[in-house]
């Protein structure tokens, strides 16, 4: 077993009872329950983690939190292998395995690091100045080399086996940040009776408590954090959400946040998923999201061994970890001395105090006298040495003299940045607070309030004030109220600093963003070149990107420009917080649907029936339909289509069109609606019959085609395209919350409500009549073309539609959808008799090309109303989406493409779907496009291919020859221009 030499022999919230095995790089080490990653290897004695990305420098640990920009680790392997994960948020579980991450051939001896001698000329800006010439190189040689060095782990080669879930929930208060505020806030609500959600990152409550030695009511802070979460978790309407991270603020009180369920265990149980993501919906929110600790920028600032304070007593007080034996502390006011005081009590020898104040307050002095520490006042850590690890640090006194110490920890106390990422999500930008040197939020987004330190109230008992003034008003914003609950003793001290941030002119490079080598010089380099604005200077330098988002970068990349611009930190302003707060695994965004939970197969009420007959099948946006009916002895699809076809023409044919989107609209403005949405006029449509519908888009394009039926005068039936059918209840839905929200109009979608089957053929009125209960008269007089009547089935109510895409004699019979199956069955057997078919999407499409009627290769987005033929259909009495736009010139133009028929010269040679149009003669080039054939198929009705077509000035055209070419697939022939409708251009067998 690993000693672990560092592990002090008692304190610490660690599990010493248990002991974990874990690998780092290999090795073999040991922690217990209760550690990070980051604090296990430091008390295995582990400093150098990584390297860095740029220059590949040694790179240690820097802190203890979500703030970590250098201990990015790789963890496990195989298909879970999960690259760049900050050591400092991995929980130690047995048989962890962890590998450092940018080096070649090993760790301790990476070539890459050669980059470091190259430095100066691989600055910031580089790739913009280098990698212009030769231009023939960028594609052959310099792309392929950025791709290859671009990036820090590797990603995972096989499928994540993993599962990831998406979550909901409401709640009256929202509480981000289980700290003293967070834990105030949550308290005074849940007291008053609201129903709060308390989400916090950790795995443990208390926040700062649980790393600071201090007390709380007379109390270890983490002991008073205990009996707080007890209470917390015995109050019915709280609920506490733990390792979960709110990544991102959104409009109306909706926060997104991910919730690591089982990354913390080797792999995820069978009934868990590994993460759930999370949309909260909350009436308000509370942000205790802390604060984080701001490093001060100066030469050799980026060696394993330099840490911030804040984390060095987190890894002293939480989990019992002496991250050096000989230490200097550099602090920039109180805080800092906090470390110096839990260093001395976990037996560290501390050789020297740099303290950026000119003048120590006396109580600091004296515990410096106290224990022999050496005090530098007003004094500067000039630089450190070291390879691996830290040996030295320089420092400079108030009058500029320089020396050296030994030292294995380097401290550093630059000051607290409040947590506010999240308050600026929705555009709010941050304020510059003079007091405290730091931003602090701004205006805030409504029902949003920000607490504790996150506010810049760093005491402990500020924080515990304000966290629970702000939870009770939250509760009371919501209607609940309740006594303020008493505020705890904490200490309130003032925290006196100074605004130090960079200690110009020092040995070794300086970093300000540890994470993508990004030093004072690179800056300075922006501002010389004119990229002097925030957000310029971060875009040019890379301050601030990948993981970091400016958590410790940021400020002191805004105080060197500003001292660079002779300005104040104010007056530069900051760069926008975007989502996420922190990474978030892909699988978490995507949650369960991937695969067939993505893409999910769905099935109409007859895929079982259709399967049992014969069909094969084609994906229909997300259905599966029958493409055609095979029989024996047939050679090919060819066959089973062309005989399926001649039915439908010559007897009946029956066809499942149950995809089609299918809404209800009633209420007493769904006329009115409908006349809104549909280019011709829907209002005027008499109870019991169908009008064929146009949408138009906004911009005046063809949206959707579909049939209305007037089911009663303030109730609508709507069909849809089979892969508009979302699309077209979203853009009613708009229509009506949006642009007409005074209407009184309720939608339903009823696709799944309803099978519906297509009869149609010669012998589509004999075939129902035999087959409906007796009653209904399906003569011409009684149910003429575009008319619908209730009809039973089985005793069953029904629907019975006369309507006709395939241009003969048709109905569309709707069947409640669990009686889908036994009515096909009834239709097979009492149509065997009239020679019944059934017929699938290949002969459906046949049918509609030989009648003329424009589907989705005509409707495909960029084709008006007059471009179909259709313009008739725009109503000019009446306004309606899309009508304005679409009376453009350009929609206009008699030159536009509009729908015509081709028939090939030689009656013989098939034509191909996407083939272009041009004048006989001319280059097949691009500037002589006419068009391109929209839809095409071998029509058995006439004996010979024909297609459908969008050619420009095609009406003009009619009787000429056109070039149909076809340059992927060798095509190239002349064809006939002629009218689209193919078959009865009169259309009386469909009124027959």
């Amino acid at each position: 077993m690993s000693a672990q030499r560092w592990r002090l022999g008692e304190g610490g919230l660690i599990d010493r009872s248990r002991v974990l095995p874990f690998r780092f790089d290999e090795r073999l080490l040991h922690g217990h329950p209760g550690d990070t990653l980051a604090s296990a290897l430091l008390a295995n004695g582990v400093r150098l983690v990584g390297r860095s990305f740029k220059y590949h420098r040694p790179r240690g640990i820097l802190s203890a939190g979500p703030e970590e920009p250098n201990a990015l680790v790789e963890l496990r392997g195989g298909a879970r292998r999960e690259p760049n994960t900050r050591a400092t948020q991995v929980e130690l579980f047995e048989g962890l395995e962890a590998r450092s991450q940018n080096r070649w051939p090993s760790l301790g001896f990476d070539l890459g690091a050669v980059n470091g001698v190259l430095a100066p000329m691989i600055g910031a800006g580089f790739y913009y100045k280098t990698f212009m010439w030769p231009a023939a190189f960028w594609e052959k040689l310099y792309e392929p080399l950025i791709r290859r060095a671009a990036g820090l782990g590797r990603a995972p080669q096989a499928a994540d086996p993993d599962r990831y879930e998406r979550a909901h929930a409401h709640c009256d208060v929202l509480v981000i940040g289980a700290g003293p505020a967070g834990l105030m806030a949550a308290l005074a609500a849940g007291r008053a009776g609201a129903r709060v959600l308390l989400v916090e990152e950790d795995a443990a409550l208390g926040g700062r408590l649980l790393s600071e030695a201090e007390e709380v009511d007379g109390r270890p802070g983490a002991e008073w954090a205990g009996a707080v979460e007890a209470e917390l978790a015995d109050m019915p309407r709280l609920r506490i959400l733990r390792r979960t991270s709110a990544f991102a603020l959104l409009d109306g009180g909706v926060v997104a946040a991910v919730e690591r369920v089982a990354d913390h265990l080797p792999e995820p149980p069978a009934h868990l998923p590994r993460q759930r993501s999370w949309k909260i919906v909350a009436r308000r929110i509370v942000l205790a999201a802390g604060a984080i600790e701001r490093p001060v920028v100066f030469g050799g600032n980026d060696r394993p061994g330099v840490m911030l304070a804040g984390a060095v007593r987190s890894y002293l007080n939480r989990h019992a970890v002496l991250p050096g034996r000989r230490a200097v502390v550099f602090t920039v006011g109180d805080d800092g001395w906090r470390s110096v005081a839990d260093l001395l009590r976990g037996g560290a020898q501390i050789d020297a105090v740099v303290d950026a104040r000119a003048e120590v307050p006396p109580e600091q002095a004296q515990l410096a006298a106290r224990h022999g520490l050496r005090l530098v006042a007003g004094g500067r850590v000039t630089g450190t040495q070291g390879g691996r690890h830290l040996t030295a640090v320089r420092f400079a006194d108030a009058a500029g003299r320089e020396e050296g110490v030994g030292a294995d920890l380097l401290a550093v106390s630059g000051g607290w940045n409040p947590s506010l990422h999240l308050a600026c999500h929705l555009g709010n930008r941050p304020r510059w607070d003079a007091a405290i040197h730091a931003f602090v939020p701004g205006e805030l987004p409504p029902g949003l309030v920000v607490a504790g330190a996150a506010a810049g109230r760093f005491s402990t008992h500020a924080a515990l004030a304000d966290g629970a003034a702000t939870g009770l008003a939250a509760a009371q914003a919501c209607g609940f109220d309740a006594a303020a609950p008493e505020i705890p003793r904490a200490e309130d001290a003032p925290r006196d600093a100074v605004p130090l941030f960079h200690v110009p002119g020092g040995r070794g490079k300086a970093f300000v963003d540890l994470q993508h080598d990004v030093t004072d010089a690179d800056i300075a380099l922006a501002h010389r070149e004119g990229f002097r604005a925030a957000e310029h200077a971060k875009r040019y330098t890379t301050l601030g990107m990948a993981t970091d988002q400016g958590k410790t970068a940021g400020v002191n990349g805004l105080a060197i420009l500003a001292r660079l611009a002779g300005q104040a930190i104010s007056e530069v302003g900051t760069t926008t917080h975007r989502p996420p707060w922190t990474p978030v695994a892909i699988g978490a965004v995507a949650g369960p649907h991937r695969g067939r939970h993505f893409r999910p197969a769905r099935h109409t009420p007859l895929h079982d029936w259709a399967a049992a007959n014969g069909a094969s099948f084609v994906e229909a946006g997300l259905w599966y339909r029958a493409q055609w009916y095979a029989r024996p002895g047939e050679a090919g699809w060819r066959d089973s289509v062309d005989r399926e076809v001649l039915a439908v023409r010559n007897a009946v044919g029956v066809c499942d069109v149950s995809t089609l989107g299918k809404i209800e609209v009633a209420g007493p403005g769904a006329a009115a609606l409908l006349d809104l949405v549909y280019a011709n006029t829907i209002s005027t449509l008499a109870v019991g019959r169908l009008r064929y519908g146009l949408m138009l888009r906004e911009d005046g394009f063809v949206m959707d085609d579909g049939t209305v039926a007037r089911l009663a005068e303030d109730r609508f039936f709507v069909t849809t395209t089979t892969a508009n059918a979302g699309a077209v209840l979203q853009h009613l839905e708009y229509c009506h919350q949006v642009l007409r929200p005074a209407l009184d109009v309720s939608l339903l979608s009823v696709t799944d409500a309803w099978a519906q089957l297509s009869v149609a053929g010669p012998r589509a009125r004999d075939l129902l009549a035999a087959v409906l209960d007796p009653g209904p008269d399906l003569s011409n007089a009684a149910l003429p073309h575009m008319a619908w009547i209730a009809v039973r089935l089985g005793g069953v109510p029904c629907r019975l539609y006369r309507l006709s895409f395939s241009g003969e004699l048709a109905y569309e019979l709707g069947v409640p959808a669990d009686y889908a199956e036994a009515a096909m069955r009834r239709i097979m057997e009492r149509g065997a008799s009239f020679g019944v078919t059934p017929y699938g999407t290949e002969a459906l499409g046949v049918l509609r090309i030989e009648k003329g009627h424009p589907a989705g290769g005509e409707l495909n987005g960029q084709t008006t109303a007059r471009d179909l033929g259709l313009g008739r259909l725009v109503s000019t009495r009446k306004d309606c989406i899309g009508r304005r736009l679409a009376e453009r010139p350009a929609l206009t133009d008699p030159a536009r493409p509009v729908l015509v028929g081709l028939k090939p010269a030689d009656g013989r040679t098939p034509i191909r779907a996407g083939s272009h149009l041009l004048e006989p003669g001319v280059a097949a080039v691009t500037a002589n496009g006419l068009g391109h054939v929209t839809s095409a198929c071998f029509s058995p009705t006439l004996g010979m291919p024909i297609a459908l077509a969008l050619l420009s000035d095609g009406t003009a055209r009619l009787g000429q020859r056109i070039r149909v070419f076809d340059p992927l697939r060798g095509g190239d022939l002349e064809a006939e221009i002629c009218p689209p409708v193919f078959v009865d251009p009169q259309g009386e067998r469909s009124r027959g």
